[in-house]
């Protein structure tokens, strides 16, 4: 069962259909945030849209092994923000179903495409072969977004959530450490689990 998943998930018309998938959602993403962008300093508008930032990493990543190439860095931030921000979201949708009491189709459309985030994450992993250095840098990148978001007043807007900003800033800290634990674990361990891909330039 793992082998067909693998075989699937290395299928250049599939990692092409996943290529296409990431940039229109990366697209839409930024489009999610558009009211947020136009009332945010320009200093910050790097640091803003989250979770399009996170799929647009990974479309970068798709984009360069179906050139039969990798980059390395964007596998390290690809991994930990494609998971630290696809759990954040679905976390946020039924937090905001908890508090609210009701739950509407475009918050359910946001937990199954950050759910899916989150997973794509995880599966792409044994391909990566980024090191301490390209971890460090995604640790760093991840957990400077945490202090612009938390500390500088940059978050995702969920005014629904306001009375719990502080609850919300110490959990995503930490889902931060998690995130960046778990691509250690799932990428620079010994006795890892790997998987090459074709060389899909050709």
């Amino acid at each position: 069962m793992k082998e067909v998943l693998y075989m699937w998930l290395t299928n250049r018309n599939f990692l092409i259909l996943l290529f296409i998938v990431n940039l229109a959602g990366s697209l839409y993403g930024y489009y999610w945030y558009e009211y947020q962008l136009m009332i945010t300093e320009p200093i910050f508008l790097l640091f803003v849209p989250d979770s399009p930032t996170a799929s647009l990493f990974f479309t970068i990543v798709i984009g360069f092994f179906l050139l039969g190439k990798r980059w390395k860095i964007m596998e390290a931030l690809a991994l930990v923000t494609l998971f630290k921000y696809g759990i954040w979201a679905v976390v946020m949708n039924l937090l905001t179903w908890q508090v609210t009491g009701t739950i509407s189709l475009q918050a359910w459309m946001l937990i199954f495409s950050h759910g899916a985030m989150a997973l794509q994450g995880i599966l792409y992993a044994p391909f990566y072969r980024f090191s301490w250095v390209h971890l460090l840098l995604a640790a760093i990148w991840t957990l400077h977004n945490d202090v612009i978001d938390y500390v500088f007043g940059q978050y995702p807007i969920y005014s629904r959530l306001e009375d719990f900003i502080m609850e919300i800033g110490y959990f995503t800290f930490w889902l931060s450490v998690i995130s960046i634990v778990l691509a250690y674990w799932l990428v620079i361990r010994k006795n890892r689990t790997k998987r090459e891909l074709v060389n899909y330039s050709s």
